[in-house]
């Protein structure tokens, strides 16, 4: 079998065993849609009052994209890692040509899948619950591509909790330890002139902050994002060849 028959062979695999946990399924479209209902439709926007949603709307939708685009792979990815182990499934890979780097990509390209429907979701429900107008240019066709290589980096990042955590359970622990801070503190809900200054580096430190710079540049407030989508692309790369290195191949 060639390298791509391995890869799809894999992915098709990983496709059906995501759509028989409904409670993933549930949990990868319906829990931003939450999030969305909460803070977009109920809790809305107050541009003129200060604090937290103090911006317009469509200065969150990167802020929402970026919940299943860091939830989703993060989670998905280090359990599924787990369960191979706990399952000795890697002991039966290691005796098949599938690689450790082509595993990996398989259940990245299903992730990219699942998140890109995932985030077209998100993204029609927030301009119908809130009066978010996005930017309609040329750049909204680089807006895909930024999800893809963000779903990507979170998929290394992922395999690398997977590859630590001794566990399910500890891997997720791990990835909500991970995500929750980077979600709130990477230009998505909060804006950096809520942050004091000595804490900014480490804004500039978190890959998803080049997601939320370069989608918002796109989708709302026009700007350079060619720099932001180069920087995710090398986090991408690194993170992903991390991740495969870290894939076990017998325990």
């Amino acid at each position: 079998m060639s390298r791509v028959g391995r890869i799809a062979t894999e992915a098709s695999a990983a496709a059906r065993s995501f759509l028989r946990r409904r409670t993933a399924v549930f949990f990868t479209f319906f829990f931003p849609v939450i999030l969305v209902m909460i803070f977009g439709a109920l809790v809305q926007t107050q541009p003129t009052g200060g604090g937290l949603f103090a911006e317009p709307a469509g200065y969150y939708i990167p802020g929402y994209l970026a919940v299943v685009v860091l939830f989703t792979p993060l989670s998905r990815v280090g359990s599924e890692i787990a369960r191979h182990r706990d399952g000795g499934r890697f002991e039966k890979l290691a005796t098949t040509p599938l690689s450790r780097a082509e595993w990996l990509l398989a259940h990245t390209l299903v992730n990219v899948a699942i998140i890109g429907a995932a985030s077209l979701l998100i993204l029609g429900l927030v301009l119908a619950v809130t009066d978010a107008e996005p930017v309609v240019s040329p750049a909204l066709a680089a807006l895909p591509v930024f999800v893809a290589v963000a779903v990507a980096l979170f998929c290394g990042l992922g395999a690398l909790l997977g590859a630590l955590a001794d566990s399910q359970d500890g891997v997720i622990a791990a990835s909500n330890t991970v995500a929750l801070p980077l979600l709130f503190l990477s230009e998505t809900f909060v804006s950096p002139e809520l942050l004091p200054e000595w804490f900014l580096p480490a804004v500039a430190a978190s890959p998803l902050t080049y997601f939320a710079r370069g989608t918002r540049a796109i989708i709302h407030e026009p700007g350079p994002w060619l720099g932001d989508l180069a920087v995710l692309s090398a986090l991408a790369v690194a993170f992903l060849a991390l991740g495969a290195y870290a894939v076990p191949r017998t325990e």
